[in-house]
């Protein structure tokens, strides 16, 4: 049977194009451009976030709680534990804060762009030079949810993160991030899970809308071993 694209149910030939496109998050539900990925995003989603989920997990919970990932000054245990009670981002380096709410921005603009067809106003998918202007208001967000940030991370703090994500380091505000990118420079395949956790506690919703909560509860029980690894 000829693969089709799972909104339009017509194949690359028939469309006049090269070939289907994977989905970004699940790589196996194919489509033949992104309008129709976004129609069918809301039916296509949780299907999406559990196969990801799936792939990336299975074997892993044990890497992020007891491994050191690379590139990180801090290793803090039990993320996904951290990230349910909301203190993700205490007890870690300055430079680590920083980098970690840099990636988090970075994966979610990416995110809303691969999965909705939605681009961020005044960022490099806007075809600005960088997209410090909607960081900033990513910044805003975070001042406001309360206990998210660490006690020393002041507003002074945050200009000082916004000079960090304009400099040459790799969590720049000038270049757009991949999935893979994250999982090559963290050394772990659940770093981008992470983050994109740690964007919706910012936003107060994930890509598409989507709400992660259930999957950061099965993660947590994962790592706390009152669970499995491996979500259907």
């Amino acid at each position: 049977m000829a693969d089709v694209c799972a909104n339009c149910k017509q194949t690359a030939t028939a469309k006049n194009i090269a070939a289907l496109k994977n989905c970004a998050g699940c790589k196996t539900t194919r489509y033949c451009d992104r309008d129709c990925q976004k129609a069918d995003w809301k039916t296509h989603k949780k299907v999406c976030l559990n196969t990801t989920a799936e792939a990336g997990s299975s074997g892993q919970s044990r890497s992020s709680t007891t491994s050191p990932l690379k590139n990180l000054d801090t290793h803090v245990p039990k993320p996904f534990t951290k990230l349910d009670e909301g203190t993700y981002l205490h007890d870690r380096s300055e430079h680590d804060v920083f980098k970690l709410l840099i990636d988090s921005f970075r994966i979610s603009q990416e995110d809303e762009y691969k999965f909705t067809g939605e681009v961020s106003i005044n960022s490099i998918y806007d075809g600005k030079a960088s997209s410090i202007i909607p960081f900033r208001k990513f910044l805003r967000f975070a001042f406001k949810r309360e206990g998210l940030l660490p006690p020393w991370f002041t507003k002074e703090k945050g200009k000082e993160c916004e000079i960090f994500g304009m400099s040459d380091e790799w969590s720049e505000l000038r270049a757009c991030v991949e999935k893979q990118d994250l999982i090559d420079h963290y050394g772990d395949r659940l770093m981008p899970m992470q983050l994109r956790m740690l964007a919706e506690a910012v936003y107060g919703k994930g890509p598409g809308g989507q709400n992660g909560s259930a999957m950061r509860k099965m993660m947590m029980m994962a790592e706390n071993g009152e669970g499995t690894t491996t979500f259907l």
